[in-house]
Formats: structure tokens, sequence, C-alpha cells
């Protein structure tokens, strides 16, 4: 497998027609509504439509979704994302996900890793950005301590239930 997108641990690759069924599970956990700005469930049709269209090429679409696997078996465990690609100024937003069982044992912080060498090294972007919920202090402290700056704060930001949250902008200057 590409050394870029691996290690001994994890894999990154692209969609397939064969992760329907997960990403069908992921998207319409409602627990995760709150993160993903999600407000009405997925159908596997509406899934599947996405699986056909994607390309893969980033330039095309403006974003990357790629699947987070064990290098061992292959199990996806997660997804991890370019989104509002722009070409011209060679930056990008990043999205990651972990499926539960998975947290916790340093996976996500090994995906940035591949994500962030794929980002600066293949695809030349200058800058990385997250988004992420004040009160996400676990998420928060991963990407921090990755290297990402918090640069600033959007106040009342997402709605959460009947009250507003605020979000935190970071932001990574690759070299």
């Amino acid at each position: 497998m590409n050394q870029l997108l691996s290690n001994d641990t994890i894999a990154l690759r692209a969609l397939e027609p064969t992760d329907l069924d997960i990403l069908y599970k992921w998207e319409n956990d409602t627990a995760l509504w709150v993160v993903s700005d999600t407000i009405a469930p997925y159908s596997r049709a509406a899934l599947w439509q996405y699986l056909e269209a994607n390309t893969g090429d980033i330039y095309s679409q403006r974003q990357l979704r790629l699947i987070i696997t064990l290098t061992s078996d292959g199990t996806p465990i997660g997804t991890i994302d370019f989104l509002n690609f722009d070409p011209f100024n060679n930056h990008a937003e990043l999205g990651l996900f972990i499926a539960d069982e998975y947290r916790g044992k340093g996976l996500g912080r090994q995906a940035l890793e591949q994500l962030t060498a794929y980002a600066r090294d293949h695809i030349g972007l200058r800058q990385l950005y997250v988004y992420i919920a004040v009160n996400n202090k676990v998420c928060l402290n991963l990407f921090e301590s990755f290297g990402y700056r918090h640069v600033g704060v959007l106040q009342q930001w997402v709605k959460r239930g009947a009250s507003y949250c605020d979000v935190a902008i970071m932001q990574m200057i690759l070299s």
C-alpha cells in the first residue's frame, strides 16, 4: 500500500461501494449529528448516489473523503475529509470521525499524521483548519497537541437543542 496513506496500524483509502452499510450506520447515528450538523437521516439511496458521484478528485469536487481502516484487516474505523478545498489559496477544512469503539487509542492522531503528510507532500496545501465546538475538549486537545493553533472563536455559532454554542477555529500552517 502507498506509504503516504498508511502505516503499520492504519490506512487511508478511497470510498468504495462496499462502504454503503458503514456510512449508513455512521451518518444516521443521531448522537453524532451534533458535531456533523446533520438534521435528518440519510437514505441508502442518497448515500449510494453520493458514492457513485464521488470521483475522488479534490480539484473538481472541492472535497475528499477517505475511509480510515485498520492495516491488519481493512476494518473501517472512521473517516477523514478535506472540505471547502480552495486550490487558489491552497487551504482546506479538515473533518475527522473515529467510531466509538476505536476512540482513545491514538488512531485519530495517526490519521491526522497521514492526511497532513498527504496534504503537504502530494496536494501541496499550505494550511488546514478546523471548526470545533468549545465544549468538545477531547477534540480540541487532539488538534492542539498536533500543532493546530487557536485563531478565533465564533460566538454562538452552532445550535445545540434550544441554545447555541461557541466554536473554536484552529489552523495549521504546513511547512
